[in-house]
């Protein structure tokens, strides 16, 4: 051999001892953790030696299936194990994840498939049929193989021919459980977590191992993590929140973790009493009907230490009346955007008191700064935009360089959103810079609704707004103009929106008007939407409303039942003015 050759292997064999993936994470917690319990999903429960064998053989799979490094897998389900042994799968074989929210359908669903360029997509048993739909339709067309999650699907359609299901592969135990040999740096890409469009259409965040693993450092410290707390993992792990900054930390440490499908209060609160839960993260929109359920009275929440919240705001009475009901659970709230994986900040429980509308200060592996409108540092409490440093951050938007671009300045990323920051570093949010309404934790375009609308013949104009909503937080409300002489429903309109995007995206309020406010140059004042519809809801209500726990204007307050009566007729025409709401 010589010295050329033998530098080589060197340098190669230093590179594998130092290699930081979070494939090689994985391996370094089933090496500590063996025998112990992973996972637990349903009635299957996983020892992490049962995980990590899980994985090398998804992995493996993926690879003889063609894969070539880099290839985008995508990943359209609900919660599950399978969903996660995918996920980790991918991180092993050198591949790409592309998490797709469940709830999208028909073009939503091309969309990410086609501007991901997604080879392989596995999918939840009950979503096939809208897989089917999307590639009947003849988009998606580089999606060569669809896999189910589970056995038993459904083999009657010919747009997908492959008969593989991720479980079986996962739990076949006469295939190979050796790890595969596959080239994976840190810096490689292994997520692209797509953003929800404002001005454009969403945009997929290139995220690499080192991102990820500095997120689950950040959270692990940020947020108290221990191997003995119990996890629950109830929200959705296509979000990044559940899934990169609870469900993988909390593996790394060699915790137990227990995952259910969808966060269903009666079986999260069985759940918290029978199997010890010490740790539980929800959206409010899950918190506020676990508040206020009844069976709150008959289970124990005893073993329960560490409550989070974010994703949306906090309404304040709802989150004090939890505090004072279990002192001894200590209450986070997390803060963040999916381009930084996603935490930036958090509020630690001994800081609530003195600061219950901060969303807290930067994590571990966060640097932040707030920058005016002018570009100049803003001081103490002055309004800015929050810009982040962080090896936590995305490296760019997948096939976006112009909006990757616009991303960054002077070498920190730009948020979006307005806040302000106190001397002692504490942020409390103002607003959101871009147009966007936050529904249940969801970030919803209001223009991809509002085009949506617009597809209906009677519309003259129309103005998406999020108000303030005591379950969603913000309620998707849509202002119509009517052409002179035409006559619409809410229902009619609410029918289309649901037949053409996600169910989530409908609105909840329809609201008839003869004019939209605008300045005098003709610019739309949304605001001002908000702010009217705001007052009357607050004006109709018994006046105790709730205030956000991070800081954005108006947010939490419940939004008034009366608003579903001010239209006599629940229709509008083109000539006068209607409003309904839909309180399911």
């Amino acid at each position: 051999m010589n010295a050329a050759s033998q530098n080589h292997e060197t340098e190669y064999a230093v590179a594998t001892a130092q290699s930081n993936t979070v494939g090689d994470l994985l391996r370094r917690t089933v090496t500590r953790n063996g025998p112990a319990t992973a996972l637990l999903f349903e009635d299957r429960r996983w020892t992490y030696t049962e995980l990590g064998d899980a994985v090398h053989r998804v992995a493996r799979r993926l690879l003889d299936a063609g894969l070539p490094s880099g290839a985008r897998v995508a990943a359209y389900g609900a919660n599950s194990d399978a969903y996660l042994l995918l996920y980790l799968a991918c991180a092993e074989a050198g591949l790409v994840h592309v998490p797709v929210n469940f709830a999208l359908k028909g073009d939503e669903l091309a969309y990410i498939l086609e501007d991901s360029g997604a080879s392989l997509l596995v999918v939840d048993n009950a979503l096939l049929p809208l897989v089917d739909d999307v590639r009947a339709s003849g988009r998606a067309a580089g999606v060569g193989q669809v896999w189910s999650m589970f056995p038993n699907a459904d083999s009657s359609s010919d747009t997908r021919p492959e008969e593989v299901s991720l479980l079986e592969t996962a739990l076949d135990r006469a295939a190979s459980s050796d790890p595969v040999e596959a080239p994976v740096d840190e810096s490689d890409l292994l997520q692209l977590l797509y953003t929800s469009g404002t001005t454009s259409a969403p945009k997929g965040a290139m995220m690499t191992h080192a991102a990820l693993i500095a997120e689950y450092v950040s959270s692990i410290i940020a947020l108290d993590f221990t191997a003995e707390d119990r996890p629950l993992i109830a929200m959705p792990l296509y979000h990044s929140a559940a899934m990169h900054v609870f469900l993988l930390p909390y593996l790394t440490l060699g915790a137990t973790a227990r995952v259910i499908a969808k966060p269903d209060v009666a079986q999260i609160l069985e759940l918290v009493e029978k199997e010890h839960i010490g740790s539980l993260f929800l959206a409010p929109t899950v918190w506020v009907p676990l508040a206020n359920s009844p069976e709150l009275d008959t289970r124990d929440l005893s073993s329960l230490t560490k409550a989070q919240y974010g994703a949306s705001i906090m309404p304040v009475t709802v989150l004090q009346r939890l505090r004072s009901r279990y002192p001894k659970i200590g209450f986070y709230n997390c803060f963040g955007q999916s381009e930084l994986g996603p935490l930036c900040t958090v509020l630690r429980p001994e800081e609530h008191d003195a600061r219950p509308a901060s969303c807290g200060r930067p994590v571990f592996y966060v640097e932040a700064r707030v920058v005016t409108s002018e570009g100049e540092l803003a001081a103490p409490g002055e309004p800015g935009e929050i810009q982040y440093r962080s090896p936590q951050l995305l490296t760019g938007y997948w096939n976006k360089p112009e909006a990757t671009e616009q991303a960054f300045v002077d070498g920190w990323f730009r948020s979006g959103d307005q806040v302000t920051q106190d001397a002692q570093g504490f942020i409390q949010v103002v607003d959101r810079i871009k147009d966007v309404i936050n529904t249940g934790g969801v970030l919803v375009a209001p223009r991809e609704v509002e085009d949506c609308i617009y597809e209906l013949d009677g519309v003259a104009e129309v103005a998406v707004v999020g108000l303030p909503d005591e379950r969603w937080i913000e309620a998707i409300t849509a202002v119509i103009v009517l052409k002179e002489g035409t006559t619409l429903t809410p229902e009619t309109v609410r029918a289309h929106v649901k037949s053409r995007i996600a169910d989530y995206k409908v609105p909840k309020r329809v609201d008839f008007v003869a004019e939209l406010p605008r300045n005098q140059s003709g610019k739309l004042l949304k605001r001002e939407l908000r702010a009217e519809r705001t007052q009357e809801a607050n004006g109709a209500s018994s006046g105790q409303g709730d205030a956000g726990v991070s800081g954005t204007e108006g947010g939490g307050a419940a939004s008034s039942p009366v608003a579903a009566e001010a239209s006599e007729t629940g229709a509008g025409t083109g000539t006068g003015t209607g409003t309904t709401e839909d309180r399911a």
